[in-house]
């Protein structure tokens, strides 16, 4: 697609704002492999190979990059890293298009919540990377209380959200244009390190806290770019270079700020001009 293409593509609202997700790198024992469970599972097409490398995405823009080694050890989920990479869909008709090809495909799942702000299906990829399937609800409809974005996680409701498809609906074609990441959530080994870092080194904004083990930070109002838990990785070190898992993320910026930049925990984290 070219770049006038991509910038007529109606985004959703986590990708308009001052700083966002655009990437994604996955460190893989087999990148072949790899890249053909996310083209099964989210309909991505493969945009680039390059060596080692293959980049995945959806309406010709770049979502995923995987690089593939087989001298790589198997990720520690007790490690700092990646906790899951989360793929935004334009609306809720299409989760509720690839929720129902899913089922119909017999595509087994971790989990599925509503988070209030967002609904979610969560699942975990060949090589142990967490992966999250969302749609946003309008900004319009997020509430507060004192002053604080209202977040939970509760059961989601499957009938209500198929009941979006209506008779004739053309079904699961693939992400759609518009495919975003939304967000990242990370391993880390300490909360408070994790906040100080991502609101001085890249300027985010922290949006809520849960508890002492989870923190969510964003641009520009939503709800969040970031997420930070130390549920199984508290106490975690630097993490080992020579392991699958996360490579990078990368973020775009409109105000044109570039670099590279590496969080307590050795995570990679670039920044792009939009």
């Amino acid at each position: 697609m070219s770049a006038a293409l991509l910038e007529k593509t109606e985004l959703p609202f986590s990708a308009t704002t001052p700083i966002s997700i655009a990437r994604v790198g996955l460190k893989a024992r087999d990148a072949d492999a790899l890249a053909a469970y996310y083209r099964n599972l989210l309909g991505f097409e493969e945009l680039r190979r390059s060596g080692n490398r293959i980049a995945l995405g959806a309406g010709g823009r770049e979502l995923l990059e995987i690089e593939g080694s087989a001298a790589l050890k198997p990720d520690d989920p007790r490690s700092a890293g990646l906790y899951h990479t989360a793929f935004l869909f334009p609306s809720r008709a299409d989760l509720a298009r690839w929720t129902q090809s899913a089922i119909d495909r017999k595509i087994g799942i971790d989990g599925a919540s509503d988070h209030l702000v967002s609904e979610a299906i969560y699942l975990t990829d060949p090589e142990g990377n967490g992966i999250e399937i969302y749609a946003d609800r309008p900004k319009e409809a997020w509430s507060y209380e004192g002053g604080n974005l209202r977040m939970a996680t509760e059961r989601l409701d499957f009938r209500g959200l198929l009941g979006e498809l209506r008779e004739g609906d053309a079904g699961w074609q693939g992400a759609p244009a518009g495919t975003v990441i939304g967000h990242v959530h990370l391993r880390v080994g300490n909360v408070d390190e994790a906040e100080a870092w991502w609101n001085e080194a890249i300027g985010l904004d922290t949006v809520v806290h849960y508890g002492n083990a989870a923190v969510f930070l964003s641009s520009g109002g939503y709800h969040h770019h970031i997420g930070a838990n130390v549920w199984h990785s508290r106490g975690a070190g630097k993490r080992p270079q020579d392991t699958t898992g996360l490579s990078f993320v990368e973020l775009t910026s409109k105000d044109g700020r570039t670099g590279e930049a590496a969080d307590p925990w050795g995570t990679v984290v670039r920044t792009v001009a939009a």
